[in-house]
């Protein structure tokens, strides 16, 4: 009889061994997972405000270019319409030049 006492009493303590055992490994486990997530929502955040620095610059830059006047396009007309005009009339220059010395 002293025997079916003991085992009876070496199965419940077994048992609760093994229950503190699983219980530690699901806090370890917990812990672990919990840690990962605060890395996970760190990494997150410093995205998030990357991102939001990258548009606010791509807002900007849009909003600059948008705004400010292109002077050099008024420049690049006004010269073209010169050398255009200078370009043809040395053209015409040559032509009646030619043509004189083929009358002489």
């Amino acid at each position: 009889m002293n025997f079916d006492r003991f085992d009876s009493m070496s199965r419940e303590a077994i048992s609760r061994m093994e229950d503190m055992i699983n219980s530690t490994k699901l806090n370890e486990l917990l812990h672990k997972r919990e840690e990962d997530e605060k890395r996970r929502n760190c990494v997150i955040w410093i995205l998030a405000i990357v991102g939001a620095v990258a548009a606010v610059a791509g807002i900007a830059y849009g909003v600059y270019r948008f705004l400010t006047p292109d002077y050099l396009e008024d420049f690049e007309d006004d010269f073209d319409d010169d050398f255009d005009d200078d370009f043809f009339d040395d053209e015409e220059e040559e032509k009646s030049k030619k043509e004189e010395k083929e009358e002489e």
